[in-house]
């Protein structure tokens, strides 16, 4: 067990230990990307509400992501800092506060775990890019701050990005 961020994460092995498989998504695409920045760099632009990870030769793979609600987006440099497989999850105190009937932990797999098939915690903060109990969520301004994605997308996105990736959220 792993207790961060506002969440606590249960760690369940692997991806492909857990039966994952990263399945091709009719909203992921190849697209070209110009910004300078490193190979495996992920880039959120939540104007968008796309999540990119640059692969170095001008083109990034385009995920559609949910992002904060106004006022809670927010926008810098960081990290991923750890990486779990349904997470479980316990609220932070100001969703809690939002929503005091919620329990204080909902377990990894649950359908009403908001985590949904994978996270990436992100250093500094509350946020972690996790999948999604709600799809239709993703392409909306949704979360406390979260980067939200389709279940597959996680799990694919996952697979591609180690502990320390450099993360960038832009407006």
């Amino acid at each position: 067990m792993f207790a961060r961020n506002g969440f606590t994460a249960y760690l369940a092995g692997t991806v492909l230990s857990m039966g994952f498989a990263a399945t091709p998504a009719a909203a992921r695409e190849l697209v070209a990307f110009d910004q300078a920045v490193m190979p495996g760099t992920v880039v959120i632009r939540t104007s968008e509400r796309r999540l990119y990870l640059v692969n170095g030769d001008g083109t990034a793979i385009r995920y559609p992501v949910a992002v904060g609600k106004p006022g809670k987006q927010w926008t810098g440099a960081t990290k991923i800092d750890g990486k779990y497989v349904e997470p479980a999850w316990s609220p932070p105190r100001e969703v809690k506060r939002d929503n005091p009937r919620l329990p204080d932990v909902i377990a990894g797999g649950s359908p009403h775990n908001p985590m949904g098939a994978a996270a990436m915690t992100l250093a500094g903060g509350e946020y972690a890019i996790h999948g999604t109990n709600r799809p239709n969520s993703v392409g909306t301004y949704a979360s406390y701050g979260c980067i939200r994605m389709y279940n597959q997308d996680v799990v694919d996105l996952y697979g591609r990005v180690s502990v320390g990736t450099q993360v960038y959220v832009t407006r």
